[in-house]
């Protein structure tokens, strides 16, 4: 909190406290939409599988990757971002209070729909951090609204607890839809920009942004190991994306949980997530990124053994609570070790250019991960556990890739940085 006292006046405080509430917003959203209710509700309420699901979080997702270049500069042109989170937002709270209506397919378009103008949000949300923290305040500020944002996991959890069993899946849809839009509210008033009114489109400037990341991609192969580790996370960032996405089916079905007990499992991995967090960053200042993100991975194919053996071999479910607690741990880890590999493999003045790339591998891995669980676990007709093993090899692979990438402390030339 000294860190919003710091700020230089009270409008400061204000928009980085507000810019916070957003991301405790949207995490409510995420969770209780994208990872619990909707997919409890095709799977177990609407008697719709796997697949269906797993191909509505896709297209959604591909159409953000079509349209993200356009969206962003858009914003750039404009020098302003309120006006298109203020509509993404409110289009994705108003198509979340329809999921429901009209039956089982028309809210799967529906969802579809409302995740693309969440994820597109995101966009515009992200390139705010400049807007409320001067530049050698944004890694703390950023670290900030993340903290708010386990505030929202918290809420969205405790919200399921207490409500499920009386208003069911579609009244947990209205009540999500509408604290997203309560907590977003600050971000919509108390942060002012200073860019222009024109709010139109040119599309030499999308092209142009188009041409510079076709470039930046190219210019990967210029610092060691950058490629192996953009690589290399999308078979982690893959693991992550679809363990969200699936968890939710997977414990009431495959492990026989209640709906109010999945809630109580994820409260206890994200205490353990909001624990894990402090510790990884020490770790991550001892022992350096890769090692770090080593251990990680070593931790993340515990949990997916866990969670693949409770059905396969007869073991107690009771498993699960410890395997939700390293679970969190891990989330955790891979977010406090991947960020500083990164720094170490770019210099200073490409930092801005290949997080854009950073963003994109996470996006690719959220569409990969869904299609091979949906392949495996309905196509193939193999299951839910079997897929489950499949993430354990794409760590594996993940791990592997990773070691080929140095991570020591480079001393970049003026050039490097500059050009």
């Amino acid at each position: 909190m000294c860190l919003v006292a710091n700020s230089n006046s009270s409008n400061d405080r204000k928009a980085i406290i507000s810019w916070a509430l957003y991301d405790l917003a949207n995490t409510i959203f995420f969770l209780n939409i994208v990872s619990i209710h909707f997919g409890l509700w095709v799977v177990n309420d609407m008697g719709g599988n796997d697949s269906i699901y797993g191909y509505a979080n896709v297209a959604s997702m591909l159409l953000v990757l079509a349209t993200a270049p356009m969206l962003g500069t858009m914003s750039d042109q404009s020098g302003r971002r309120i006006p298109f989170l203020v509509t993404t937002t409110c289009c994705c709270v108003f198509l979340t209070m329809l999921l429901g209506v009209g039956g089982l397919f028309p809210s799967l378009v529906i969802f579809v729909g409302a995740n693309y103008m969440f994820q597109s949000g995101l966009i515009f949300y992200d390139a705010l951090l400049p807007t409320v923290a001067r530049e050698q305040d944004r890694g703390k500020i950023g670290s900030f609204g993340v903290g708010v944002g386990y505030v929202g996991s918290l809420i969205g959890a405790t919200t399921g607890i207490l409500l499920i069993d009386s208003i069911g899946h579609t009244g947990m849809f209205k009540v999500s839809a509408l604290l997203f839009l309560v907590f977003s509210i600050p971000c919509f008033i108390f942060i002012k920009e200073r860019g222009s009114q024109n709010l139109g489109l040119r599309f030499s400037v999308i092209r142009g942004s188009i041409t510079q990341l076709i470039k930046t991609l190219a210019r990967t192969r210029e610092y060691p190991g950058l490629s192996r580790f953009f690589f290399g996370r999308v078979f982690y960032a893959d693991v992550v994306n679809t363990l969200i996405i699936f968890i939710g089916i997977y414990v009431t079905n495959e492990l026989g949980f209640t709906d109010a007990e999945l809630q109580l499992v994820l409260l206890v991995a994200i205490i353990s997530s909001i624990i894990g967090a402090f510790l990884w960053g020490f770790i991550v200042d001892s022992i350096g990124p890769k090692r770090t993100l080593n251990l990680v991975l070593y931790l993340w194919v515990i949990v997916l053994g866990g969670l693949a053996a409770v059905p396969l071999l007869g073991l107690d479910s009771t498993i699960l609570w410890v395997s939700a607690s390293l679970a969190g741990i891990a989330m955790g880890g891979i977010w406090c070790a991947d960020r500083p590999y990164l720094l170490r493999l770019v210099p200073p003045g490409h930092v801005g250019e290949f997080f854009g790339v950073y963003s994109i591998v996470g996006r690719f891995g959220s569409i990969i991960g869904p299609l091979v669980w949906v392949m495996v676990a309905d196509t193939l007709g193999l299951g839910r556990p079997i897929a489950v093993l499949t993430l354990v090899i794409s760590i594996m692979i993940s791990y592997i890739i990773l070691q080929g990438v140095d991570d020591k402390p480079r001393i970049w030339s003026l050039n490097a940085s500059n050009t």
